[in-house]
């Protein structure tokens, strides 16, 4: 972990209630597991931070739920020779979002972005890894967190997010400076907006990437085209 987290976490820690540390510290059936749950503040340095993406709660299967939003660490390609691959084409998030950086970077238009309209695109500018693409949020200052660190199963999931609430509070206490820009993806991330103070912040809300609709969002596309996120 960068030490310039350091201190701030272990305040946003503290802030957790003395019951959900011990279940954090003494439990095992959650994931990511303890190692992993903060590995977002572990390959971004604080001074770096731009913008923060809020996810709803980790993917629930252990094999994708690696620490950081957004990023499914259970797909190992983004491409194959028909489109994109089948572990991105399972991953309905992931899928629309990859479509969308797309259409954003002029390699699709918005109306054509089928698997045979993707097999078409020339990719030898692309990255075709999943950590290639968590790598290139972290070059444009995007630190990928959730709204809930773990993830149990889906009906505690508002019992995490809520356990959680005080860890974010204090997190963005402390980056009020830096003021960051927030990215809120979902329901469960818009709420933030509801349940914390964000004045200091300004925040750019879209519908969860799970939405088809996501794909041609012009704020999508206007937030994430400079970025360059699929471009090696």
């Amino acid at each position: 972990m960068f030490k310039s987290w350091q201190t701030l976490l272990e305040e946003a820690y503290a802030s957790l209630s003395p019951e959900y540390r011990d279940f954090l510290e003494s439990d095992t059936a959650y994931f990511p597991n303890k190692e992993n749950y903060l590995n977002a503040f572990k390959t971004l340095a604080r001074k770096d931070v731009k913008y923060i993406l809020f996810g709803q709660d980790p993917y629930p299967r252990e094999q994708s739920a690696g620490g950081y939003a957004f990023i499914d660490t259970k797909v190992q390609t983004l491409f194959s020779d028909t489109g994109l691959s089948k572990e991105v084409n399972k991953a309905t998030s992931l899928r629309n979002f990859i479509k969308m950086a797309l259409v954003a970077s002029g390699d699709l238009a918005p109306q054509h972005t089928s698997q045979s309209d993707i097999a078409q695109v020339d990719k030898s500018h692309l990255i075709n890894s999943i950590d290639a693409l968590r790598a290139n949020f972290e070059k444009n200052g995007v630190l990928l967190l959730n709204t809930a660190l773990i993830f149990t199963d889906k009906s505690a999931s508002k019992k995490h997010v809520k356990a959680w609430q005080t860890f974010i509070a204090t997190l963005l206490k402390g980056l009020q400076t830096q003021a960051p820009k927030l990215i809120l993806f979902g329901t469960h991330a818009k709420a933030l907006n509801k349940d914390l103070p964000l004045d200091a912040f300004q925040s750019i809300e879209l519908e969860h990437p799970y939405n088809h609709t996501f794909i041609n969002n012009p704020k999508a596309l206007e937030l994430f085209g400079p970025m360059k996120l699929l471009e090696t």
